[in-house]
């Protein structure tokens, strides 16, 4: 029997069959303050029980820690949510110091937007992306990737991506661009090959390299996305556009509000969770001192 990832709350978890799948992606969607960081930080704070390690929280909001994870994780798990900052240029000294090893947050992607503003049209009437912006993106990569590469080698196996806005046509949003970029080339990049793209030269860090494996296929990514639309009921009848990830994601869970009498509820469900059985149930939640209660 495949070994779930617990979400780290026990009803969500029955829910889906026991947990999500290791090495799969999980979308959720839902309006802004509806709790979608709260159930992120949950996730990743989780890693520290079932892990060992707690998972690496990503922020791709422009406009800073707007999603107050840090004020989150400090008050619901005791968690100082320290900013990574080591970067690592080719052929430079690739070794974190100890203290980033415990920097699980990262800020590094600040852009949004849509994709053709950060590009510039050819001769030929198509568009590239302008040279200055790819070389502010590439060193950020030397930020990003040593980030996602070390704290895999010393034992995380999951990671939230939050602050993705609303755009009416997710194909054309720089964010979601980012994260396809994230998730192929960095988070599910085989251990060996991206070190050796960090590590260099590769024979002086070959030792650290072949003793720092992992299976990039363990690692469970659940990215929150925010909608325009609030209620559960717009969120279920919402259609995938195209460029949407919920498309190819494994799971999606919607998170919206109702009216039940003369109170608003906030709801949440399974949308899909391909290859495992999964509730059809609806279930109201709330946002406690203590985090996410269902």
């Amino acid at each position: 029997m495949t070994q779930r990832v617990s979400t780290g709350l026990g009803k969500l978890d029955a829910m889906l069959g026991g947990g999500l799948l290791p090495g799969t992606l999980a979308v959720v969607y839902g309006a802004t303050g509806i709790g979608k960081t709260h159930l992120g930080l949950t996730f990743a704070d989780h890693g520290r029980v079932t892990d060992g390690a707690r998972g690496l929280v990503f922020d791709m909001n422009g406009r800073g820690d707007s999603q107050q994870h840090d004020e989150y994780a400090a008050r619901l798990f005791g968690w100082r949510l320290t900013p990574w900052t080591h970067t690592v240029t080719p052929m430079a000294h690739p070794y974190p110091p100890a203290a980033q090893m415990d920097a699980y947050y990262s800020n590094a992607f600040r852009w949004v937007g849509r994709v053709r503003d950060f590009q510039v049209p050819t001769t030929d009437g198509a568009y590239e992306f302008d040279w200055t912006w790819k070389a502010t993106y590439n060193h950020a990569l030397y930020t990003v990737r040593p980030f996602v590469y070390f704290h895999f080698a010393a034992g995380t196996r999951r990671v939230v991506v939050d602050g993705v806005e609303p755009m009416d046509a997710p194909a054309d949003s720089i964010q979601f661009f980012l994260f396809d970029e994230l998730y192929r080339k960095t988070i599910h990049r085989d251990a060996e090959t991206l070190g050796m793209e960090i590590c260099l030269p590769v024979p002086k860090h070959r030792e650290f390299i072949d003793r720092h494996r992992y299976d990039h296929a363990q690692i469970t990514t659940l990215l929150l996305v925010t909608t325009e639309e609030t209620r559960l009921e717009d969120l279920l009848a919402r259609k995938v556009a195209t460029g949407d990830l919920g498309a190819t994601a494994n799971t999606i869970l919607v998170m919206g509000s109702e009216r039940v009498g003369t109170r608003l509820a906030r709801m949440l469900c399974v949308v899909k969770h391909r290859s495992s059985a999964t509730s059809d149930e609806i279930v109201e939640y709330r946002i406690t001192p203590r985090g996410l209660e269902l």
